[in-house]
């Protein structure tokens, strides 16, 4: 079974969708601080293990920008230097723009997130109740999604 690793930075914590190559169906996802990821990632851990990884890339629209997305940049490199590591030998990482996430699957690049995420759910869990996610007592094909971790699991489907 192939894997996609996708990873949405962030300047804390970062998102992340373990994936399946071939159903798309999501098998590890998770959002957690920055320094525990890049661990997983330099252990080889099972958590994150994938056969191919995709980082989402800061761009600039021109737009004057701060601390935060400066701090994320850098851990766009660290993410990716752990990647080059001994354990993804032939590996490396593919860094995507969030513009192409949003053209993929909403063909406009003013979409929003929450546009992202119904276009995921029309595609993957149409007609599932709690958009998807269905409750503990029976979990939905996105059970366990919030926040970042939706922009991560666009991102896998899209590589």
């Amino acid at each position: 079974m192939s894997r996609i690793l996708a990873i949405d930075p962030g300047n804390t914590e970062s998102g992340y969708a373990l994936i399946d190559l071939g159903t798309r169906e999501p098998i590890n996802i998770g959002k957690i601080p920055n320094d525990h990821l890049r661990r997983l990632l330099l252990t080889a851990n099972e958590e994150v293990d994938a056969d191919h990884v995709a980082i989402e890339m800061v761009a600039s629209y021109g737009m004057a920008v701060g601390k935060d997305v400066f701090e994320t940049c850098v851990w766009v490199g660290r993410f990716a230097e752990a990647v080059r590591g001994n354990w993804y030998p032939h590996s490396e990482p593919q860094l995507v723009y969030r513009k192409d996430v949003k053209l993929h699957h909403c063909h406009s690049a003013k979409a929003k997130d929450a546009n992202i995420a119904q276009a995921l759910i029309d595609r993957f869990a149409s007609g599932e109740p709690n958009r998807g996610k269905g409750t503990k007592a029976a979990p939905g094909f996105f059970y366990g999604f919030r926040a970042d971790i939706w922009q991560a699991y666009a991102l896998a489907v899209l590589v």
